[in-house]
């Protein structure tokens, strides 16, 4: 098993239930310098508190487990807005948002997430209708086919 493979089961076995889930962990190094990145989130959402108690968590179980070999940055955060989701689960709880969907042969489609199941998410896409008319219609469209998916953040 790997570091980061390693590191992800020490933070999972430190979120406080089992409505938090992992999104992301990344070790990044620069130089000599070495950076751990974690991003956590929660079915409805999180606070800087929890990431607070996971950070030091996981933290003093890597420094007895001395699984890093020089000093580093560990930073747990939730994912940003612009975060592509990667899970299953970050779209179930996107339930009900705009999307913008880029697919792998590089054409996007936008629309409210409406559903999702295990091969994958449906969206109400608008589609012009003759005339002057828009009308909604549901897209479904495979995980496999997905390449990056952002929740569009709406200002109203």
């Amino acid at each position: 098993m790997d570091l980061r493979q390693t590191i992800e089961e020490i933070v999972e076995k430190h979120l406080p239930d089992s409505s938090h889930f992992v999104v992301d962990v990344q070790i990044v190094e620069k130089g000599n310098k070495k950076s751990l990145h974690i991003l956590i989130d929660a079915d409805h959402g999180i606070n800087i508190d929890t990431c607070a108690l996971v950070s030091r968590a996981v933290g003093e179980e890597v420094e007895a487990k001395e699984l890093m070999d020089t000093a580093y940055v560990m930073e747990v955060s939730s994912p940003g807005v612009d975060f592509p989701l990667s899970s299953r689960r970050q779209y179930e709880k996107n339930i009900g948002r705009n999307l913008k969907v880029t697919l792998e042969e590089g054409e996007e489609k936008e629309g409210k997430l409406t559903e999702v199941d295990q091969r994958a998410i449906q969206i109400m896409v608008k589609k012009k209708e003759k005339g002057k008319k828009f009308v909604e219609e549901p897209l479904s469209i495979p995980f496999d086919q997905i390449k990056k998916s952002i929740v569009l953040v709406s200002f109203k």
